[in-house]
């Protein structure tokens, strides 16, 4: 089972380990970040951010709760109370070792149950590369929906990349609760 904790500067370095190259770097956070990630870096992305009253970006931990070892980064930004809307994003199973074990799903299960239910959203969307075949089963898994596809959307060393849209709404949520 998972538990997603705010992720703080004392998680820092442990994030930094597991982006082990700009690849990874960019299929993890598009081009918010430049290789290689820095604390300083990450305390940017953390300002006005774990306020959910007020913040538009909730950056979580993943803890397993049998081992109490992090396992995993999640966040949920684009919070609009208006639109009562929000954006999966940055997802990642840290340790490769941990991964194929539940792990991104009991992440999904949570930051949509926060979002959901702590927030009282409407929908919640994520983007994801289409090569990114694991991460489309997870998140197809925790019931996200296929709306459409970014064609060549990032280039990256000469190649385009292209975004799988999915999102998930609120009944469709409760539908998989009940």
């Amino acid at each position: 089972m998972i538990r997603l904790e705010y992720f703080t500067p004392a998680d820092f370095p442990q994030l930094i380990d597991w982006i082990t190259d700009p690849k990874l770097l960019m299929n993890w956070s598009g081009s918010l970040f430049s290789f290689p990630l820095t604390e300083d870096k990450l305390a940017w992305y953390l300002e006005d951010t774990n306020d959910p009253a007020t913040s538009d970006a909730l950056v979580y931990k993943a803890i397993e709760t049998k081992t109490g070892e992090v396992v995993g980064h999640i966040s949920l930004g684009g919070i609009s109370r208006k639109n009562s809307a929000a954006r999966i994003s940055r997802v990642l199973v840290g340790n490769s070792t941990a991964r194929r074990r539940g792990i991104c799903q009991g992440m999904m299960q949570a930051i949509l149950r926060i979002g959901f239910e702590d927030l009282g959203l409407h929908r919640i969307d994520l983007g994801v590369y289409d090569f990114n075949t694991a991460a489309i089963r997870c998140y197809e898994k925790a019931g996200m929906q296929q709306e459409g596809l970014s064609r060549d959307i990032l280039r990256y060393e000469g190649e385009y990349w292209s975004l799988i849209e999915m999102s998930m709404l609120e009944h469709e949520w409760r539908a998989l609760q009940g």
